[in-house]
């Protein structure tokens, strides 16, 4: 993958190279200080990648990322957003006009806490996201044959034994958990657009993002789907109709207490390499509705939900994944695809069509 560095900072453009340079299968071919010189080098260079400060004098991230849309440029766009409420606004503007991820940017309390460098930290989050889109271009470029060999290489799992695909129709959940990373903000807002009032059911996310990045993310959800939606707290009680997004850097589960079904936050270690992890979310949440758990699975590198999903499973609930076809990265319900742990699997449309029948359902 061939990499453009685009940031006013010269300090941070050369972090970025330093974190790249030498990383098998990624080579840093440009630098640029700002938008315009950025979509010059665009079209003198061959490009398959950039990296975009969101904050910049001449034009902004949103700006440039328009303006490489508007001229076709065939690159995957990953933003570097300040962890702040503007920034987090300015990231969720820009994974809709058409980025593919979003990474924060190193501050220098971070570094006071886990003793790296910029240099380290930004290695270990970018050079995953980049490798990610690499492994799909070459994927996609495989014919029908080779694509079901490539499947092969998802990372083996226990033997499960065959799980027989249960129906949909009429199914009658208490609950929806959710699981989604790259490319899955832009994923929740199309299903939440046109999840219908009716859904009285609770709804819990576990979307791979960080602090500040989440809250923001539950208030745009909240405003397209006119349900409330919120960041969940330690100790809240599941409400019929709400919608909960796990907190960045927190795990989120489900819990009996005094009679009540509530969210529980810990910041346990790293699962799946994330916090939240879904598979937490999942089977803690398989453990309280049993048969009457919904989950989904959405775009996503990594398998983080396979496990949670094989717990649903096993309770007698049900999954839905997303296809190939839509997901920005397979990897997620790819996972759950090759354990053939899986009742549906559709688009966007089609998952959001399920909701609206459970809604049918439950009435």
């Amino acid at each position: 993958m061939k990499v453009l560095i685009v940031d006013d900072s010269v300090v941070f453009r050369s972090q970025i190279a330093a974190a790249l340079t030498g990383t098998p299968q990624i080579e840093v071919v440009g630098s640029a200080p700002n938008g315009s010189i950025a979509l010059q080098k665009l079209d003198q260079l061959s490009v398959d990648l950039v990296t975009l400060d969101m904050e910049m004098p001449d034009m902004d991230g949103i700006a440039v990322l328009k303006a490489i849309r508007e001229r076709k440029h065939k690159v995957r766009v990953i933003i570097f957003s300040a962890q702040t409420i503007r920034g987090a606004e300015k990231a969720l503007q820009a994974l809709k006009a058409g980025a593919d991820d979003v990474i924060s940017k190193p501050s220098s309390s971070e570094e006071a806490t886990d003793y790296k460098s910029p240099q380290e930290r930004i290695r270990e989050i970018l050079v995953p996201k980049i490798h990610q889109f690499l492994e799909k271009r070459e994927k996609t470029s495989l014919t029908p044959e080779r694509r079901e060999e490539k499947l092969e290489l998802f990372p083996k799992t226990p033997p499960l034994g065959a799980f027989e695909k249960l129906p949909l129709t009429g199914f009658q959940p208490s609950a929806v958990v959710i699981a989604s990373s790259t490319g899955g903000p832009t994923a929740l807002e199309t299903i939440f657009t046109q999840i219908p009032q009716s859904l009285e059911i609770p709804i819990i996310i576990a979307q791979h993002m960080p602090p500040v990045f989440t809250q923001i993310l539950a208030k745009r959800l909240g405003d397209l789907s006119k349900k409330p939606c919120n960041e969940a707290k330690h100790g809240d009680i599941l409400k019929p109709g709400h919608i909960y997004v796990a907190p960045g850097d927190y795990h989120l589960q489900v819990a009996h207490s005094s009679g009540e079904v509530v969210l529980e936050l810990n910041q346990g270690p790293q699962r799946n390499s994330v916090r939240p992890a879904a598979d937490y979310l999942f089977e803690s949440a398989a453990a309280v509705f049993r048969n009457r758990l919904l989950g989904i699975v959405l775009t996503g590198m990594g398998q983080d939900g396979l496990q949670g999903s094989i717990a649903i499973k096993q309770a007698g609930g049900r999954i839905l994944i997303q296809d190939e076809p839509s997901c920005v990265v397979f990897g997620m319900p790819g996972a759950v695809f090759k354990a053939n742990c899986y009742d549906g699997m559709g688009d966007l449309q089609m998952i959001s069509g399920v909701l609206q029948k459970l809604s049918e359902n439950l009435h």
